[in-house]
């Protein structure tokens, strides 16, 4: 799945902060987390991404669109 930082954020399902009850796509089931991100930044929300800091969760820093269309071409060449 793919999803822009607020909307993998399990601090949703948590009271008292700007994402409280939105819906979210549950990453944080997940048995691993591919995270592309350009930083560590929080996302609009301001709220800090809990599932960055899992042990299941490998991040890869750099625009997401790029690095897609390099994993793609990665793929489609093997």
């Amino acid at each position: 799945m793919v999803g822009a930082n607020d909307v993998v954020n399990p601090a949703a399902r948590e009271k008292g902060n700007p994402l409280s009850g939105m819906p979210i796509l549950q990453a944080d089931r997940a048995r691993s987390v591919l995270i592309l991100k350009r930083s560590l930044a929080p996302g609009f929300s301001g709220v800090d991404n809990p599932l960055f800091y899992q042990e299941k969760t490998m991040m890869v820093f750099g625009d997401a669109k790029e690095l897609l269309q390099k994993v793609v071409r990665q793929l489609k060449a093997s």
